[in-house]
């Protein structure tokens, strides 16, 4: 799927508000959206500062996404803990999957072994996306935020999305 059909999927499910910090496979996405008028992106220099972004939209009325790498879930987990999970902030979190194969760089391998065990520990609900389920993901994603009101991981492995 192209990066703005999956960018509209989200729209078309109520979600308006964007912020993140680049990556390679999230690289198309936040291209996108940063171009489109359609979509609001504010970019942030790390993962924290973005789920501070993402919140402060949530309180001012908007369906916010979030998107990072696995390695910056580490730089995260501060904020998720005692802001958006304690608050009970439904904020989409659309993390790349980097090091869970074998041929990515070095510095990806442990993050990449790690990143489903910490999001289970901190009991974020988890979809990691395939290319031919997208839109029902998405809604399934959608319906678990409304239910739970807390985040939603959406894990993004390369050429799921392009």
């Amino acid at each position: 799927m192209k990066s703005r059909e999956f960018c509209e999927l989200l729209k078309n499910s109520g979600f308006d508000f964007f912020s993140g910090v680049p990556c390679s496979l999230l690289g198309p996405i936040i291209e996108h959206l940063s171009r489109s008028k359609d979509f609001q992106y504010v970019p942030a220099t790390r993962e924290d500062e973005a789920l501070g972004i993402a919140a402060g939209a949530y309180m001012g009325g908007k369906k916010p996404v979030m998107l990072m790498q696995n390695s910056g879930l580490g730089n995260s987990i501060d904020a998720l803990t005692s802001l958006v999970l304690l608050y009970k902030f439904p904020i989409l979190l659309i993390i790349s999957w980097r090091g869970f194969e074998k041929n990515d760089f070095i510095e990806h391998s442990l993050m990449g072994k790690y990143m489903q065990d910490f999001l289970k520990t901190m009991k974020i609900p988890t979809i990691i996306l395939s290319k031919n389920d997208l839109p029902k993901q998405i809604a399934e994603a959608d319906q678990m935020m409304k239910k739970t009101e807390t985040p939603v991981a959406l894990v993004l492995k390369k050429e799921v999305v392009e």
